[in-house]
């Protein structure tokens, strides 16, 4: 169907590479589809099932229009960038997006002073057309919006793109374009010598001339490994709800509540895809596994829509709630430099808000610091920066639907109603590298619907084992502890 690559973990003995990427989250994903352009042996190492299952995984899929942030930050200096490569990125790896724009919220008039400190940023940052809306612009762009809102700071180029499934069509680009992914390979340790870095991996060792620590929440642990830890990375956590496309149009604008210093606040956003989500909070923790979601956070995070939108009776449309980890250094800021204990070791760390956005231009700025560092770069003649989608039911003109059924028939087998996906497009997904039903998930859209996966879970389970020539009993829905059918070994009868 297409001649995207599908993932792959080769056991290694020895290998050797000329760049090796620590992570493989939307800033490993673009900095490797990046250095394929050149003439190099780049591998991305993960240590998850799967690409972008750290914080990309649990992003809001923004992008940003690059006003909110300090300008004399690398956060403030990277957004706007990164915003502005996002369309010609998209329509070359056909990844939905959707340039709708964003408002921030005032509900009195003593938070003007900030939206003028916001116009401020956005006019030293080069953010185009934004502006301060008095209250009948506000309410005429917003017609559900609360009584009690007075002035807007509307930003026309922030956009929203879900950022899964660009960090997927990214590595597919990636390695369509000769870069070696190795997932479920955890990096054990780093050692240098007169010749490369050496890394110690679950899979092996690679021998590399550069190291890019792109790991995330990890990045501070992989800094240890070079001698001494540079930095340190402390999770936010933020708390989401995810609401059916039931709802019906409430705004096709991004809605930000007036920033605070902690976050940008809880914002109402319009997923890329046609449904609505809400959040996140901001609350530190030391646990860079805990993705628990509370009722004090879920609670907070629905009053906020409820209060922006209290015509909408939102309890009414929860289909979901979950929680992503955003990797928060000592500085607050970007962290993108050499390491100060070994040559070769580039960190970009402490990505959190608005990594996703900035992510080309972090991946520029990683390109110039490589070749400061010694990294000779030779165009790759080969470079093709096209990437094709699984196509889809969902959406298209009755002509295409019938064009794909007759090339595929199992494209007329609709295996998931709430999202339209078809057998054909889990095959796909399945060809690609998705080995679990997250896997099949965050490809197709398979269970992010209205009864999130209750009516598609069996059948995804029999064309995974089917595909993958492997008992039901070993299907998991994201990694080995997350079976989803009991074993008789292990003291229960098959359910």
């Amino acid at each position: 169907m297409s001649d995207s690559p599908a993932l792959g973990t080769p056991f290694l003995k020895e290998s050797r590479a000329d760049v090796a990427i620590i992570g493989s989250g939307v800033i490993g994903a673009t900095i490797a589809r990046e250095l394929s352009r050149y003439k190099l042996n780049t591998i991305l190492i993960d240590k998850e099932v799967d690409v972008g299952w750290g914080a990309t995984k649990a992003n809001t899929g923004i992008i940003h229009a690059g006003y909110s942030e300090d300008p004399h930050t690398l956060r403030g200096k990277l957004c706007a960038p990164g915003n502005r490569v996002y369309q010609q990125l998209c329509e070359e790896l056909e990844v939905p997006f959707k340039r709708i724009g964003s408002i921030v919220v005032s509900l009195n008039k003593e938070e003007i002073q900030t939206l003028c400190e916001l116009e401020n940023h956005a006019k030293i940052c080069g953010v185009p057309e934004t502006r301060i809306l008095n209250r009948d612009e506000l309410h005429s762009v917003i017609p559900h919006l609360t009584p009690k809102a007075v002035y807007g700071f509307y930003a026309p180029t922030a956009a929203t793109i879900s950022p899964y499934g660009l960090t997927i069509a990214l590595v597919e680009n990636a390695q369509a374009n000769g870069v070696n992914v190795l997932i479920q390979t955890k990096v054990l340790g780093l050692k240098k010598n007169r010749q490369a870095i050496i890394l110690n991996t679950t899979s092996g060792y690679v021998h590399t001339n550069f190291v890019i620590n792109a790991a995330g929440l990890w990045a501070d642990e992989i800094s240890a490994m070079s001698g001494e830890k540079e930095f340190n990375i402390h999770p936010r956590k933020g708390e989401y709800i995810l609401f059916d496309d039931a709802t019906g149009e409430i705004t096709d604008k991004i809605i930000f509540s007036v920033p605070t210093p902690v976050s940008k606040g809880i914002v109402f956003v319009p997923f890329v895809e046609g449904n609505y989500a809400v959040g996140p909070t901001a609350e530190d923790t030391e646990d860079k596994e805990d993705l628990s979601t509370s009722f004090k956070g879920l609670k907070k995070v629905l009053n906020f829509a409820e209060y922006f939108f209290p015509e909408i009776p939102f309890k009414r449309y929860i289909i979901n709630n979950f929680c992503g980890l955003r990797p928060i250094a000592d500085e607050n800021d970007f962290i993108i430099r050499p390491s100060y204990n070994m040559k070769g070791l580039i960190h970009v760390a402490g990505i959190q808000s608005p990594g996703l956005t900035a992510a080309p231009a972090i991946a520029s700025m990683v390109m110039d610091i490589l070749m400061d560092q010694g990294l000779k770069l030779t165009l790759n003649p080969y470079f093709n920066p096209i990437r094709r989608a699984i196509p889809q039911i969902k959406g298209s003109e009755y002509k295409t639907k019938e064009k794909l059924i007759k090339a595929n028939s199992k494209y007329g087998h609709i295996v998931c109603r709430c999202e339209t996906v078809s057998e054909a497009e889990v095959i796909e997904a399945i060809r690609r590298g998705a080995t679990t039903l997250d896997g099949v998930k965050f490809r197709t859209r398979c269970g992010m619907g209205r009864c999130q996966g209750g009516f598609c879970t069996p059948r995804i389970m029999e064309i995974l084992s089917r595909e993958l020539h492997i008992p039901l009993e070993e299907i998991s829905k994201r990694n080995k502890g997350s079976w989803l059918i009991k074993n008789k070994v292990l003291g229960s009868d098959n359910v």
